[in-house]
């Protein structure tokens, strides 16, 4: 177990804009009332933790706070979720017949997005954040930490970070994340050497992404 580290992804519980299954990026939503109480009912599922790293984004300082009351998340910008641009709080029935939202999900996502943020961008900041959060744990010699955050942050740098041993094939959309889910990365030399992806409602670990 020597220099193994665990590192929680749990994506906030669910804004109105998630319900209503709108594109949520930039704008800063606080959590509805329904997805507080599925959080505040889930609640005892998330492990304890040294260190707790947010997205300053209300949803996600919210969602942290839930979870962890007795500790002070630490905020970093880089974890911010993408800024959908033209896309921003529309759903899939008003975007699925504008040609350059049908090219950016033919791209995987990968794309730019009109008036958003670029693609290369976004996966840079995310996963330099990753990597400072890393840096943070290895310097403080803690153990493990969680990280609460956005779904498509946590795509970027499971897309990037993970190796191919274990990843399978799968593309940046495919590392998708529900609310209040929790993904455990074990990290060793900074580096994952194994992901464990929970079953809905069930304990974390019964599913190793192989």
């Amino acid at each position: 177990m020597d220099n193994l580290r665990k590192v929680y992804l749990i994506r906030h519980s669910k804004t109105r804009g998630n319900i209503e299954k709108r594109y949520i990026g930039a704008t800063d939503q606080e959590l509805a009332q329904e997805g507080i109480r599925e959080l505040v009912a889930k609640k005892s599922r998330y492990p304890d933790v040294e260190l707790v790293f947010a997205s300053p984004m209300k949803r996600s300082v919210q969602t942290a706070q839930l979870i962890y009351a007795a500790k002070e998340a630490r905020l970093m910008d880089g974890l911010r979720e993408c800024d959908f641009g033209a896309f921003e709080n529309k759903t899939y029935e008003d975007l699925k017949d504008d040609s350059l939202y049908r090219a950016w999900i033919d791209s995987g996502c990968s794309g730019d997005i009109p008036q958003g943020e670029n693609a290369d961008a976004f996966r840079r900041r995310c996963g330099g954040a990753f990597e400072d959060i890393l840096e943070e744990m290895k310097a403080e010699n803690a153990e493990t930490a969680a990280i609460v955050a956005h779904g498509g942050t946590f795509m970027s740098i499971l897309e990037k970070y993970t190796p191919e041993s274990l990843a399978e094939g799968r593309r940046f959309y495919e590392w998708r994340m529900e609310n209040c889910e929790m993904m455990e990365l074990i990290i060793k030399d900074n580096r994952i050497i194994e992901i464990r992806r929970a079953e809905k409602d069930a304990p974390i670990g019964v599913v190793p992404v192989r």
